[in-house]
């Protein structure tokens, strides 16, 4: 590119930038050879390309994935935005628990009503500081502490959108068990999701053959767990995360990697339909109200 001098009238043999014809540049882009100044150069594996050439690459190049099919992320988003949600859930319980628990918790007789979402919605909320015979601030610093350690090991590895999945279906499933076990029995909290998130764990563990003795131990301290919390909680739920959280996981890492995608959607959406299947047939046989 040659450039002309207003002042003297004569043609400049000194090139410019193509975004920026008034910057003289003798530096081209490896990838199309245009010329570029200091501000559109971007390093390149050879040389330095354009701000579009780079543009252009990027789209062309495939994310890579994990064993599992999720696209490998920095940060663990949904773990951070999950805990997000259970704390301001929790602050929303110390302004007004009563109206919280009312509108969200898990009646077994409002589910029984129609109030299907208090299957997803009580496992958002913990109990109180002014609960009287309960764990109090515990509860959620417990839930949290372990989604906050287990949550970006296996949201990295299933990717964010299969996580979000097992998260919430674990939480549906342990709601479903105590529907199903003691529909009278109210119960709130996060426990069966981390559960199903400490079964996820587990299974990915052994199926990538890392860390495989941890797993083991982890599991086995929730297994006991489990069963010391019988006692003044819920264990449905916690069991009923641990089992639905691990039947997905297990569906997530053995399926083959050219029909994962379809077969990982169907056992999301399978896994979904049997616990409403579940949750209708329990309703038939339940006369509250009648």
């Amino acid at each position: 590119m040659t450039t002309t001098d207003p002042a003297q009238g004569q043609v400049a043999d000194t090139p410019t930038c193509y975004q920026h014809p008034r910057r003289q540049t003798y530096t081209r882009c490896t990838r199309c050879d245009r010329y570029i100044c200091g501000d559109c150069m971007r390093e390149a594996p050879v040389g330095h390309q354009c701000v579009q050439c780079v543009r252009a690459g990027s789209k062309t190049v495939r994310r890579p994935r994990t064993v599992l099919g999720g696209r490998v992320s920095a940060r663990p988003v949904v773990t951070y935005t999950l805990i997000a949600i259970n704390v301001l859930a929790y602050l929303g319980e110390l302004a007004s628990f009563t109206v919280m628990y009312a509108w969200f918790g898990g009646f077994g007789t409002a589910i029984w009503a129609g109030q299907w979402w208090r299957l997803i919605t009580t496992a958002f909320l913990h109990e109180p500081i002014t609960w009287g015979g309960g764990s109090g601030f515990l509860h959620i610093a417990f839930n949290m502490w372990w989604l906050w350690t287990l949550g970006p090991l296996v949201e990295e590895v299933m990717g964010r959108l299969r996580f979000l999945a097992l998260y919430l279906l674990s939480a549906i499933g342990g709601s479903v068990l105590v529907y199903l076990i003691a529909p009278a029995q109210g119960a709130i909290g996060a426990s069966g999701a981390i559960f199903g998130v400490a079964a996820a764990y587990f299974v990915i563990s052994r199926r990538l053959k890392r860390d495989t003795a941890y797993a083991n131990r982890l599991i086995v301290a929730f297994l006991i767990w489990m069963v010391i919390s019988a006692w003044f909680t819920s264990w449905q739920g916690h069991l009923g995360g641990l089992i639905t959280g691990g039947a997905l996981t297990l569906a997530y890492s053995y399926a083959p990697a050219r029909r994962r995608g379809i077969i990982h959607a169907a056992a999301t959406a399978g896994l979904l339909v049997l616990l409403i299947a579940l949750v209708v047939a329990r309703t038939s046989e339940l006369t509250w109200g009648s």
